[in-house]
């Protein structure tokens, strides 16, 4: 299963992926690409695979990717080679990527599972990013006026998640996991168990019956 989780910027999205991660083995990370520079203490093919811009559009056009968008001037992907990866290893694959990328994995593979991960409040929200100490005032402005239009866009995902809290907010994702991991339409020898078991209560039926 694709598992999508998004989130404004300060809304705990890849805390709670990596914690996600961190607590169950049946769920891989996919580290995404980009073509920002690498931040202190980041090493490569980690949390990022960093490109130059003229790599990064060369998959582009190679028709590598699954998704990719541009945040703040520089460009993010998801490349196809790591679903493949996490997927072919039998885990869920997490994908931490913001809404324009999770509209493209919804129109390439509709049962992804999306999550939007929301603040309980506006001054959280601007809290959060203050607290960083890592960006100047217009930074933080235009991270909460693209969070506006990031915010309406939360209908479209299947779930919400409120995160007040990083530890409630977690369970509240792998309760979800673990329910959409038991729809029947995700479950790949579902029609298979059922005709087993049927067959194996005819059989029962047959004992019960000629032991009279």
């Amino acid at each position: 299963m694709i598992v999508v989780l998004s989130s404004p910027s300060g809304g705990g999205k890849s805390t709670i992926t990596q914690g996600l991660v961190a607590e169950r083995t049946d769920c891989g990370y996919s580290v995404s690409v980009t073509t920002r520079p690498p931040r202190p203490g980041e090493v490569d093919g980690v949390a990022y695979r960093f490109l130059t811009a003229t790599e990064f559009e060369r998959r582009v056009q190679a028709g590598d990717f699954v998704e990719h968008a541009e945040y703040d001037g520089h460009r993010y992907g998801t490349l196809a080679s790591e679903l493949v990866r996490v997927t072919h290893g039998g885990q869920h694959v997490v994908l931490d990527i913001e809404v324009v990328g999770a509209r493209q994995v919804r129109e390439r593979f509709p049962a992804a599972l999306l999550i939007f991960v929301v603040p309980p409040s506006g001054a959280v929200l601007a809290q959060r990013l203050r607290a960083r100490a890592t960006e100047g005032d217009d930074v933080i402005a235009g991270r909460l006026q693209r969070a506006i239009d990031e915010l309406a866009a939360a209908a479209e995902y299947d779930f919400v998640v409120v995160n007040d809290e990083v530890g409630s907010a977690l369970r509240a994702v792998n309760a979800i996991l673990d329910a959409e991991s038991r729809r029947t339409s995700r479950q790949r020898d579902f029609a298979i168990m059922l005709d087993r078991l049927r067959a194996e209560v005819a059989t029962e039926l047959v004992r019960a019956v000629t032991a009279h």
